[in-house]
């Protein structure tokens, strides 16, 4: 007797738990560079966008300012899963789009064209698709659109925006480079700040020096980075994190160093800067991925070729 066809489901890619991996959802502007479609798109409406993706369906869409950051996951789980099989706490990525189906085809076609592990393909036309987020367990959503990454911060989805940009990133280890208040820590400090002057923010800082900060937005995607980390000794780690605040080592550096100590998460490096530009250690580390709520940082890091994440 022949051997039974095997079915659709058993040629797939093994589907990842949602529950135990890490979970991002990019959209189509963030992995992919559609600046020349959207341009269209605004200017000529969604029929003339659509005909021109379907007539380029087949030509690959050049990389955009997520794209490495991308493939860098996907060689964490290469290397995960060659540590251990069975591993289940993997990176999962899903595209989310405003395209229509049909439209797709070319997102479909330009992340096999590059080899990119995309388990799920979201297609939502004028519809606001961060609402799937949640149904999804995303821990991270990227976005080249703001009303997406606020839409997204309002369901409590860690979120970022991401800028169209020329990006410089060689490593295969995976480098995330992280702000501190706003971003991994509350903007407790930062109100301080504001209302009462760098003074008034130093003293505020060394009189809560035993009190850990306030979680911040990114502070789940970073624990669970942190725990993907773990798995590794730290000189075959493919993962590399680091801390780049504005905060001065000497003043506010020890409230920071303690809250990151009482969390259990450890970053590889940590650099205080004392409001000095970050551009220049930005080059120096080559990230796949710098998270801020300064636009002044981001625009800094964008000058130097480092893809950026602005946390609004």
């Amino acid at each position: 007797q022949p051997p039974s066809s095997p079915d659709l489901l058993s040629l797939l890619a093994p589907q990842k738990d949602p529950s135990e991996a890490l979970v991002i959802a990019v959209t189509t502007r963030a992995i992919f560079n559609l600046e020349e479609e959207h341009a269209l798109f605004l200017a000529k409406g969604k029929d003339e966008y659509v005909r021109h993706q379907l007539a380029n369906q087949n030509k690959p869409l050049p990389p955009g300012t997520a794209f490495a950051f991308i493939r860098a996951v996907q060689h964490v789980n290469e290397q995960l899963l060659a540590r251990d099989p069975a591993e289940q706490d993997l990176f999962d990525v899903i595209v989310l789009s405003n395209n229509s189906p049909e439209s797709g085809m070319r997102i479909i076609n330009s992340a096999k064209h590059y080899g990119l592990e995309i388990s799920k393909f979201c297609f939502v036309s004028d519809e606001d698709s961060t609402q799937y987020l949640r149904s999804h367990q995303v821990k991270l959503f990227l976005s080249a659109d703001r009303t997406d990454v606020c839409n997204a911060l309002r369901r409590g989805v860690s979120a970022a925006l991401v800028f169209q940009q020329e990006v410089q990133t060689p490593s295969t280890q995976l480098r995330v480079v992280f702000d501190g208040d706003a971003v991994l820590f509350s903007d407790e400090t930062d109100q301080v700040f504001r209302e009462q002057g760098l003074e008034g923010a130093m003293q505020y800082e060394r009189a809560m020096e035993a009190v850990p900060m306030g979680e911040g937005p990114l502070k789940a995607f970073a624990m669970h980075l942190g725990k993907m980390r773990k798995k590794f000794s730290q000189e075959k780690s493919p993962i590399r994190t680091y801390l780049v605040t504005a905060r001065s080592g000497r003043d506010m550096g020890i409230r920071a160093i303690k809250t990151l100590r009482e969390w259990g998460l450890a970053i590889d490096e940590a650099f205080f800067m004392d409001g000095a530009p970050k551009g220049p250690i930005l080059t120096q580390i080559q990230p796949h991925i710098f998270f801020d709520d300064g636009l002044h940082n981001i625009q800094g890091a964008q000058e130097v070729g480092v893809p950026s994440a602005w946390v609004p």
